[in-house]
């Protein structure tokens, strides 16, 4: 196993495909319908087996601890990462599958360990993604003060800066940060098989990715809906910035067997029966008001309600399978699928969207 092989997720295929968010009741689709995700643990141990077998390269969760209310409670409940990962590691063989940490909240001698002992327990198989925290209540519910934007992420950069020396160092050492400060600290065993696993950050703001291409094997960003060209900019400014380091993005999928069918779903799910409660509550968090987006504020509603923010792709296999190559075209190496019901909704697209990208070189045949 080398570190290739890690960065790669374990496949040859162009375009890596992912599940994210399956840890959470709700999973991305902010709805009411009652078929809408559990999150519940039966359920997500299935899903990650049918993805291990259909070739599917990775899950990655929400970290989330304080759902968003509305009458659905969005999100409420969700299983912690890094013991979802260490479980669903245990039961797959080939899938990668990540922790999403909030770095200000676990301390990172703690978080090392846990994080070893997962990538021991999947062979080399579990992956880091880095959050620095942006939703206040949840702080407040640990009692933890949110740092200023930037110093969010110098926090994460020394936190980060000790688990690295906590994977790789054969002695015991000693840690003098602005606020860290450690004597004499050890971590073993160190991850598995000599190398490291693979790490991810979605930060969105210049600083969030400056962290994210000094520190990180991936940059997770949101594709701006409709512009494709201005993403595909975003990754080769990425890419030119001197590191090796991948984007990843994510996709909304509602397919069915004919278009007609997928939007009048689409339309049933994120409009007719969307938790609006829950959606304007989470806009509302992110400063996102009718009065400061006066032009586009209800499309931001739609585009919230369908996945948080993920680009919504609505059709038919070849309509699917279509737009996610566009979205490869961008340059990105993989993309993190999300559904109403995952279980319910993966065979189809394994079916026949899966196929459709290998016809078009994006995927080997399964």
């Amino acid at each position: 196993m080398s570190m290739q092989d890690r960065l790669a997720l374990y496949s040859r295929n162009r375009l890596k495909l992912g599940l994210f968010g399956a840890n959470c009741s709700s999973g991305r689709a902010v709805t009411k319908v009652p078929e809408r995700w559990s999150g519940n643990w039966e359920d997500c141990l299935r899903l990650a087996r049918m993805a291990d077998d259909a070739g599917i390269e990775f899950m990655l969760p929400v970290g989330r601890w304080k759902g968003y209310g509305g009458d659905t409670d969005y999100q409420g409940e969700t299983l912690e990462t890094v013991t979802w990962a260490a479980g669903l590691l245990a039961a797959t063989q080939h899938l990668t599958v990540f922790g999403t940490v909030h770095a200000p909240l676990i301390h990172p001698l703690i978080a090392a360990k846990q994080f070893a002992t997962a990538d021991h327990i999947g062979q080399g198989r579990f992956g880091l993604n880095i959050v620095c925290g942006w939703n206040e209540g949840e702080f407040d519910m640990f009692g933890a003060t949110m740092r200023e934007h930037a110093a969010r992420y110098e926090y994460a950069q020394e936190w980060f800066d000790v688990i690295k020396l906590a994977w790789s160092n054969a002695e015991d050492f000693d840690f003098a940060g602005q606020f860290i400060r450690l004597h004499q600290a050890r971590a073993k065993p160190k991850p598995f098989g000599g190398t490291l696993p693979i790490v991810m950050n979605a930060g969105a703001s210049p600083t969030g990715q400056a962290f994210a291409i000094r520190n990180c094997d991936a940059l997770f960003s949101m594709t701006p809906k409709g512009k494709l060209d201005e993403f595909a900019a975003h990754v080769a400014k990425v890419k030119s910035l001197g590191r090796q380091i991948d984007v990843y993005t994510v996709g909304v999928i509602t397919c069915r067997s004919t278009q007609h069918e997928a939007e009048d779903y689409y339309r049933h799910c994120v409009i007719d029966n969307a938790d609006w409660a829950a959606v304007d509550r989470i806009m509302a968090m992110r400063g996102v008001t009718r009065e400061a987006f006066p032009d586009d504020f209800e499309e931001r509603r739609y585009h919230q309600a369908n996945g948080m923010g993920g680009v919504p792709i609505v059709g038919d296999p070849d309509t699917v399978a279509r737009e996610l190559a566009q979205l490869a075209a961008t340059g990105a190496k993989g993309i993190a699928l999300s559904f109403v019901n995952y279980l319910d909704e993966l065979p189809f697209f394994v079916d026949e969207v899966m196929p459709r990208l290998a016809r078009v070189g994006l995927r080997e045949t399964k």
